[in-house]
């Protein structure tokens, strides 16, 4: 009987034909309204936003039910703090470390130093962000059930964390609880295989979409930035994290990588490191070897704190308004640059929009023109599916190096390369 494609293979077939059917629409049916309304805003839209939901649906009972579990696995309140402070020290870091080499290349390339085009000086207005005294504030929720209704992530993991330390301090009550908290665990990773099932059709109607309505065309006036941002991507994601995940653990990069793959995909398709999350959370736990204890604390943390692909668009960004409005940067402002990038990722976590928010907070301390976000607001969304790429791979080297630090990383089970891991 012959064996049914890996899974990753699958997604990747979907990803490819949604690419090439959306860029065939794009150029030559997209102007035929029955196209237009029926195929690309119907059955692309419909199935696409049916697939983000399914795996919306997974994220906050994952996170809950994980989190609490694995508490409850680490058995110690002061180990939960002692995690906790790590985590946040390894994703300041590497956002730190993404936004300074963007501005570092994005110096040496120069994107929009002969830029074409009549700037719009049209006012842009993004959403208003948050205080970083309201972040704080709202990070204990008032009313934990509206937390939950509305997904309010942070809210969530501090919910979670409060209920499974008071779970280990009540005994066997708490270990009772402990045992079904379990259960319920396990039917979600359950329940998560199941809808990965129809990952490679999500897939296809998401990418089908987004290339019938923008096409490859709008990537050629932006080509300079584009570049910049990409190659900074990858830089990052081959060299820097994987220089860490060696350095610190003596783990392969190379097993991590191909283990990866599957989240990688999710990631790109989706364009959201919070609907990756479910699949994030499974990778790491069963094929990594990182211990639920840790992975259900640093990867939710890090869907809605670690922002690495997005710290690279802003630092790219910034050079390339910049170089557009002929306005020259000092170090004081690259400076800035870094420090807005590293308060801008905890002040804006979980606020929709969130890159173009810190891009404005970013632009707006350093003393460069808001409106020239609009010049780049047309091919955000497809770099948007790359850096989301990045800040996936971004929470998972973390949360090894977190776990190996720990001694809690099982080398056995990431070091296994047999079976299918797609």
């Amino acid at each position: 009987m012959k064996r049914p494609l890996p899974l990753t293979t699958q997604i990747l077939l979907g990803m490819g034909l949604g690419l090439l059917i959306g860029s065939l629409i794009n150029n030559f049916v997209i102007e035929h309204s029955f196209v237009a309304t029926y195929v690309v805003n119907g059955v692309f839209y419909v199935l696409g936003a049916l697939f983000i939901n399914a795996l919306k649906m997974l994220v906050v009972p994952l996170v809950t039910f994980s989190l609490i579990e694995g508490v409850n696995a680490i058995g110690d309140a002061g180990a939960v703090g002692r995690i906790g402070c790590k985590t946040i020290f390894w994703y300041l870091l590497t956002t730190a470390m993404a936004v300074s080499m963007a501005l570092a290349v994005a110096s040496v390339v120069s994107p929009g130093q002969n830029f074409e085009a009549v700037i719009n000086h049209t006012a842009f207005t993004p959403p208003s962000a948050p205080s970083l005294n309201e972040v704080l504030i709202n990070l204990v929720p008032g009313n934990p059930v509206k937390a939950f209704a509305d997904g309010e992530m942070l809210q969530i993991i501090c919910f979670a964390l409060f209920f499974g330390i008071a779970m280990l301090k009540t005994g066997n009550t708490g270990k009772k609880m402990a045992g079904y908290v379990s259960m319920v665990n396990e039917v979600m990773m359950s329940l998560v295989s199941i809808v990965m099932r129809f990952a490679p059709l999500g897939v296809f109607c998401l990418m089908a979409k987004t290339f019938s309505e923008q096409g490859l065309t709008l990537i050629i006036p932006m080509l300079g930035y584009a570049f910049t941002v990409i190659t900074c991507l990858l830089l990052h994601s081959i060299v820097t994290l994987n220089l860490l995940l060696y350095v610190n653990t003596r783990l392969s990069p190379w097993i991590f990588l191909r283990k990866m793959r599957p989240v990688y995909l999710f990631a790109f398709s989706t364009a959201s490191s919070n609907a990756t999350l479910p699949v994030t959370l499974q990778t790491v736990e069963k094929k990594l070897g990182v211990h639920t204890g840790t992975a259900s604390f640093t990867i939710p943390l890090g869907a809605t704190f670690n922002m690495d692909g997005t710290a690279i668009m802003q630092g790219v960004a910034t050079v390339f308004i910049a170089n557009v409005y002929h306005i020259p940067l000092t170090l004081e402002q690259f400076l800035t640059v870094i420090g807005m990038s590293l308060l801008a990722s905890i002040g804006t976590a979980g606020v929709p929009g969130v890159g173009l928010i810190m891009l404005a907070m970013v632009l707006n301390q350093v003393g460069l023109p808001v409106e020239g976000i609009a010049l780049i607001i047309g091919i955000d969304r497809l770099l948007d599916m790359m850096r989301t790429v990045i800040n996936v791979n971004g929470d998972a080297v973390v949360t090894c190096i977190v776990s190996d630090s720990e001694k809690t990383l099982d080398k056995k089970v990431y070091q296994t390369i047999e079976g299918n891991y797609d």
